[in-house]
């Protein structure tokens, strides 16, 4: 089992993400997720990815068209991010992640659920989507609703395939014992923010309190 911590951030500014990209190294975790929504116009990727050697993930859920993201992306493919996020519903997407590897890139491919957890059936055949699509992580992410919803979730990473690198958990207060217990049921990694204030997910707990969790349940 391991247990692998993926920190999310949401800069503005080349300078503000590097700093926090530099903070997360200092923690040691496993990835770094960059969300692109916020950041200044005409920012040069390639400056993140300098002299920086945890992998950077490139998400984008910003309000632009769905071309302009895709197109945002694949710059950040092109500027050394070692994986770009694209949700499953994207239009092209087999396309977009040919030419993202084609850059060096691996691709995560999202489905996120707002509303629900789905059933394990569904969240089987949203996973058989992602792996068709061409994606190197398969990512699920649903909404917890009951206490329950964690047990489905859980149950559900148990029997899929590690060698699918699926990441999958419920977002709020309900789901925090998806997100905490996720990777020690098989799934490839959790996320976590760094400090309190800095989530860019409802649920979502820090670095410091998902380790001092696996501490004191003995996982780590």
């Amino acid at each position: 089992m391991t247990i692998r911590i993926c920190v999310s951030i949401l800069p503005k500014t080349v300078a503000e993400a590097k700093q926090l990209i530099a903070e997360a190294e200092q923690l040691n975790v496993d990835f770094v997720e960059v969300r692109l929504d916020n950041l200044e116009k005409n920012v040069k990727l390639a400056d993140l990815t300098v002299r920086h050697k945890v992998p950077l993930i490139a998400t984008d859920k910003s309000r632009k068209s769905e071309t302009e993201r895709q197109a945002f992306l694949l710059t950040a493919a092109k500027s050394g991010f070692r994986y770009v996020d694209a949700e499953l519903s994207s239009l092209k997407l087999q396309s977009f992640i040919a030419e993202a590897k084609s850059y060096g890139a691996k691709c995560v491919v999202s489905f996120h659920d707002p509303n629900k957890t789905p059933s394990i059936p569904e969240l089987t055949r949203i996973l058989e989507r992602e792996v068709s699509s061409g994606a190197d992580v398969c990512k699920i992410v649903t909404t917890a609703k009951k206490m329950e919803d964690n047990l489905t979730l859980l149950q559900f990473l148990q029997s899929a395939p590690v060698r699918k690198k699926p990441v999958c958990f419920a977002m709020g207060a309900l789901g925090k014992t998806s997100r905490l217990l996720s990777p020690t049921f098989g799934g490839f990694f959790t996320f976590a923010s760094l400090n309190r204030g800095c989530e860019t997910a409802p649920g979502q707990m820090t670095v410091g309190e998902l380790r001092s969790a696996y501490e004191l349940l003995g996982l780590k």
